[in-house]
């Protein structure tokens, strides 16, 4: 029987559009993921992170044939799994994807990981790794205690001040991101909207990012487009724009067609969609 392990694509996994703050050196994949920073190597698969902590960040830990089986039902997913055999959720620092996506709002990748470099040299520590050098995530604290004006000097524009107001409640621990990991669905993404630059499609990336929730399947335009054209029988998906009752509708009747693994089937329905539609990743 394979090693589940060895079968993760490290390539495929980071360029899906779940993480922004990466290197690549040939076989070896450098990822920031909050205070810490992780080498992946994909011949032979190998991790190692630089707090010596170890760390499924490719959700190594997931029962992923037990998965595969559930999601596999559709016959769509089916597909997109055969294409991307390796791709998988990633368990990201929650602060730091909660950041990232806030910073996400009507941009693009290559925009979103220039600002959060920015961020990480002004306010994050800078450390020696593997021979190389890098800039961990700030803290909530540090960006809490930051002016408006030197987030506005990392390119954030109007998101600067969600940041700063983010930053501020999660900080306070009025947002407590273990807590979240043992709510509920429901009561989670309550919390969650709670957050300055905190919509429903953020809330579920953060969700299923970072915070163990495997139901939630963000929805943007890239989504949407997928449901009309795939799934047009099953969501009634008439309008490209989403009201909030809308948007809850929705994803009670993507839970019912998915099942609870529905963001692993997410993931490969926006991994194919974008590639075939020849999007860069980079």
């Amino acid at each position: 029987m394979p090693d589940l392990h060895t079968d993760i694509n490290i390539h495929e996994t980071i360029n899906s559009g779940q993480i922004f703050l990466w290197e690549n050196y040939g076989n070896e994949w450098f990822v920031i993921d909050g205070h810490d920073v992780i080498m992946a190597k994909q011949k032979p698969f190998e991790i190692i992170t630089f707090s010596k902590k170890p760390k499924n960040f490719f959700r190594e830990d997931d029962n992923y044939r037990k998965i595969l089986k559930n999601i596999t039902k559709d016959k769509i997913v089916k597909k997109a799994s055969k294409y991307y055999p390796g791709l998988r959720v990633t368990r990201q620092d929650p602060f730091q994807c909660c950041i990232s996506f806030i910073i996400s709002a009507n941009s693009n990748i290559p925009n979103i990981r220039m600002r959060l470099q920015k961020l990480c040299i002004k306010f994050g520590t800078k450390v020696r790794f593997q021979k190389r050098e890098f800039f961990l995530f700030p803290t909530p604290k540090m960006l809490a205690n930051a002016t408006l004006q030197d987030l506005q000097e990392c390119k954030l524009g109007y998101r600067s001040k969600y940041v700063l107001d983010a930053s501020r409640l999660i900080a306070s621990r009025e947002i407590d991101f273990d807590e979240l990991k043992k709510a509920e669905y429901g009561k989670c993404k309550e919390l969650l909207l709670k957050l300055p630059g905190i919509g429903d499609k953020v809330a579920d990336c953060v969700m299923l990012f970072s915070l163990e929730k495997l139901g939630a399947f963000p929805l943007d335009t890239w989504i949407v487009k997928i449901l009309q054209k795939y799934y047009s029988e099953n969501f009634r998906m008439a309008k490209k724009t989403i009201s909030k009752n809308r948007y809850e509708n929705i994803h009670q009747d993507v839970l019912n067609h998915f099942g609870k693994y529905a963001g692993y089937s997410q993931q490969f329905l926006y991994k194919m969609e974008r590639d075939l539609n020849k999007k860069k990743w980079l």
